[in-house]
């Protein structure tokens, strides 16, 4: 054995150590990985940088660019809401609706596209049916990868594989050639999951159980219901006309109308000068007998929720807070009616605590002292500017993340034309850099959001990995692994032949890149087959579909990708990863014994 093939099994097997243990982060594992390799000489200084010039990471940075451009838009979360309201917000429908569509999408576009386009949703999802976004995140992430055997245009290393086949004078696949076994690992996929995603994934805290939110938290202190309940004004009603004062929804019913509709806007928290008219819809507040109580008296039509009021239903969108009065507060000494609370800033106050007591029914009046604390309730932008001014504190935290609807097309467009342009031939980096600037020249986003929305720590461990697979390739490391396992198999029943490629094809692609691992092995696999007398175009293809089965270990671009927005570590890849590393095995392997042969 040579002493270059002796350093490079060694810098790989310490590589796969420290990725595993993590004793230190695996970015910085996969830098002094980098660097090893030319303080060894293995490699020249350009060979061990050439990762930062790479197609893969630079696709990488224009992905996570517009998948935060799209994220911006609300694109994703309003097909968050479409899905939910098809699927239900049960875990198992909403995983298999997810993963089919993504599996789908990733069958006829690059995997890392599909995944980046669909994990702002799946956060929102994960926050919307209360699960933890780590038991979804990664059976996404894997779903893309899966979907890229769909079709022999949805990965890289797929599409290489008839060249290579022609190169070695064998007759290239149709593009739909491995649809079969790819529908069938995407199905797999899906039952492991659905069965089995209690054991091997990550549960989001030691008990399985998540950790409240703010938002739940407030709502568990104080008591308070997130009961909204929709009326509409008919024409016979005898509030038409009446101001919000006048009706007594406050000192007369003790509830609160949290949004009034008209014809064009919501009128989130009215005024109390603010008239009623014929056809308009309310959200209202409240004890449900006196919200009831309030719309016989005016003979309210009971109404389903009001496009308008979409963002009162949605966590994301609105909720409640605790404000405290602070001293030198300009509201000191004032009541609410005379600062005018809700036509300032749009949000309705729900409770008021003053000197360590609940103030019940209406309060408008009340005299405002120091440290007064009220409960209010509206959209987060709303709550937002109110926290900027100086008469109120607010003691909880909420963040807001700015949503630009007006810039869906713009911003659906610039993904769409990455994905066209990667499809006409042009490299996936080209590509997606091309829509990432597209984004930032239509004001989607501005090039200082651009580079926030970076994730260095994904990008330096592609960076460091990469030279890896080169220093295997260079070196004859791969090929010296692919001859000494073929050598032992050789003779054996077909069965064994099949899951030798299929588990040296899942093993390098690991550790280098998935076009690497079938551009080392195709000749091997032509030559065995011949051999053992057996066809090697499928033997090519096999090896070719086991090189997108990159589970076990973060070094995959769509795993990089997740590994951040999921919370994941290494040893969670390894668990999940590992379970669906065997499914892929045992269905690819079986699927193409009984199929192909």
């Amino acid at each position: 054995m040579e002493t270059e093939i002796i350093i490079v099994l060694a810098i790989m097997a310490f590589t796969i150590f420290m990725l595993v243990t993590e004793k230190v982060r695996i970015d910085v594992t996969a830098i002094i990985t980098m660097l090893a390799l030319s303080w060894s000489g293995i490699l020249t200084s350009n060979e061990a940088l050439s990762g930062f010039s790479s197609n893969a990471v630079v696709a990488m940075i224009a992905v996570m660019i517009l998948g935060e451009g799209v994220a911006r838009t609300g694109m994703m979360s309003r097909f968050s809401k479409w899905l939910l309201k098809r699927v239900g917000t049960k875990k198992s429908t909403v995983l298999g609706s997810l993963s089919l569509s993504v599996g789908t999408l990733s069958g006829v576009i690059q995997n890392i596209g599909a995944a980046a386009l669909f994990l702002p949703s799946i956060i929102d999802i994960a926050r919307r049916i209360k699960v933890s976004a780590s038991e979804l995140i990664m059976p996404i992430g894997f779903m893309a990868i899966i979907g890229g055997t769909l079709t022999m245009v949805g990965s890289g290393h797929l599409i290489l594989t008839n060249d290579l086949l022609e190169a070695a004078n064998l007759e290239p696949y149709g593009l739909f050639a491995v649809t079969p076994v790819g529908v069938a690992l995407l199905i797999a996929a899906i039952i492991f999951f659905l069965f089995f995603g209690k054991i091997f994934l990550p549960q989001g805290s030691a008990d399985g159980k998540l950790e409240p939110t703010e938002q739940e938290k407030v709502i568990e202190a104080f008591n308070l219901k997130k009961d909204i309940r929709y009326f509409r004004i008919g024409k016979g009603s005898a509030i038409i006309n009446q101001t919000v004062e006048e009706s007594g929804i406050w000192h007369k019913y003790d509830i609160n109308i949290l949004a009034l509709s008209h014809d064009k806007h919501a009128d989130y928290a009215p005024w109390r000068e603010t008239e009623f008219n014929e056809g308009q819809i309310m959200a209202l507040y409240g004890d449900q007998e006196r919200v009831q109580r309030f719309s016989e008296d005016y003979q309210l039509e009971t109404a389903s929720t009001h496009p308008m009021f979409e963002n009162l239903d949605d966590p994301e969108e609105s909720g409640f807070v605790e404000v405290i009065v602070p001293p030198r507060s300009e509201l000191v000494g004032q009541s609410i009616r005379q600062f005018s609370m809700r036509k300032r800033y749009a949000v309705e106050p729900i409770m008021l605590f003053s000197d360590g007591q609940r103030v019940e029914g209406d309060f408008s009046d009340h005299k405002i002292k120091t440290g007064d604390t009220f409960i209010i309730y509206g959209p987060w932008n709303h709550i937002k500017r109110l926290q900027s001014t100086d008469p109120f504190v607010v003691a909880t935290p909420f963040s807001v993340e700015e949503k630009h609807p007006s810039k869906t097309w713009q911003a659906a467009g610039s993904f769409l034309l990455a994905i066209v342009l990667a499809m006409s031939g042009f490299s996936i980096s080209i590509s997606f850099l091309t829509g990432a600037i597209v984004m930032i020249l239509t004001k989607v986003m501005s090039i200082q959001d651009a580079y926030k929305a970076i994730e260095w720590k994904v990008v330096f461990l592609l960076v460091g990995l990469i030279p890896l697979g080169i220093a295997m390739q260079n070196s004859g490391t791969a090929e010296f692994l692919a001859e000494s396992v073929m050598s032992i198999v050789d003779g054996s029943h077909l069965l064994v032949l099949l899951f030798t490629v299929a588990l040296l094809s899942t093993g390098f692609s690991l550790v280098m890149s998935n076009v690497g691992a079938v551009v080392v092995l195709a000749p091997l696999v032509v030559s065995i087959g011949l051999i053992a007398g057996v066809d090697p175009r499928p033997l090519v293809l096999l090896a070719a579909v086991n090189a997108g089965n990159s589970f076990i270990l973060p070094t995959h671009q769509v795993n990089a990708l997740m590994m951040t927005a999921g919370g994941y570590k290494t040893r969670d890849y390894f668990k999940a990863g590992g379970g669906m590393t065997i499914v892929f095995l045992f269905v690819s392997v079986f699927f193409f014994y009984y199929t192909f042969f």
